[in-house]
């Protein structure tokens, strides 16, 4: 996400506004249609990040062209390996349980081996770095995409809740600034604001979808996840000297900027469901 209430960026309103929509589009449609289409939008994703991570910390290109490849590869390859694709439908249960994403531990820990090779090829340890912080939150969403794709619309919907109603609520409220070293531009406004539109659409999205109980009330807490995930990667532009990690998506950035939160809580919520909170 990037900086919600940057003044500069205020002109950029109906362009951020289509390009948003448009990417919506495209993420609703590779999870509806599934299979391929979600697992290839979400390697190629984690591709083009980790490409911007390594511009971001100045590592040549042909490392960060290497590490997207190599990062890609990895995700299509383990999820089809520990969670074929077309299976779910006869194989997975009506009730989510800690098994069905037992997998997940093969799957970070072989992006934490190739974390480790490319490291160690490239002697930088920023693509180690790049590498588990896009390649372990990518893996959590496609393992949510194989369980149910329900899960990925939840997690779809409560992070996209945050980032619109913490921009609105910051424009419109302003007010003390929520963490102005890191990102001068953000305020406690914007904060409350995304939360309470988490937890309302993250408590309806669960209510119309008949989701268990945890997700009734966890939209509110991942909307704090969300804003976190955000705020770290604007620590990482503000040490980098960058403003966004690209340039690749109009009115936005680059498509870190626009998917920092959405790793944080795809993580997040995976990680609660391996640890068999689904029933709270």
């Amino acid at each position: 996400m990037s900086d919600a209430e940057d003044p500069i960026r205020r002109s950029d309103l109906p362009t951020r506004f289509a390009a948003g929509v448009a990417m919506i589009a495209v993420a609703i449609g590779a999870t509806v249609f599934g299979g391929w289409w979600f697992r290839g939008l979400v390697a190629a994703a984690a591709a083009v990040m980790i490409v911007e991570w390594a511009d971001m910390h100045r590592v040549p290109r042909p490392w960060a062209y290497i590490g997207a490849l190599l990062l890609g590869l990895l995700l299509l390859a383990g999820t089809e390996y520990l969670y074929p694709a077309g299976q779910w439908v006869v194989e997975v249960p009506d009730d989510i349980t800690s098994e069905l994403f037992a997998p997940n531990w093969l799957g970070f820990g072989g992006v934490a081996l190739a974390a480790l090779v490319m490291g160690a090829i490239s002697r930088r340890v920023a693509m180690f770095g790049g590498m588990l912080y896009l390649g372990i939150p990518s893996f959590a969403m496609l393992s949510l995409g194989w369980v149910d794709e329900i899960l990925v619309f939840w997690v779809f919907i409560v992070t996209w809740a945050t980032d619109i109603l913490a921009y609105f609520a910051g424009r419109s409220i302003g007010g003390p600034k929520l963490a102005p070293r890191i990102s001068p531009n953000k305020t406690w406004a914007g904060l409350v604001g995304g939360v309470v539109g988490a937890g309302l659409l993250g408590w309806a999205t669960a209510a119309y979808f008949e989701m268990e109980p945890i997700f009734h009330w966890l939209g509110a807490p991942m909307g704090v996840v969300a804003q976190a995930g955000d705020l770290y990667e604007s620590w990482v532009k503000r040490r980098a000297g960058v403003k966004d990690s690209g340039a690749m998506l109009p009115g936005h950035g680059g498509v870190l900027d626009r998917l920092d939160g959405l790793l944080a809580v795809a993580l997040a919520t995976t990680l609660l469901l391996m640890a068999g909170f689904w029933t709270a």
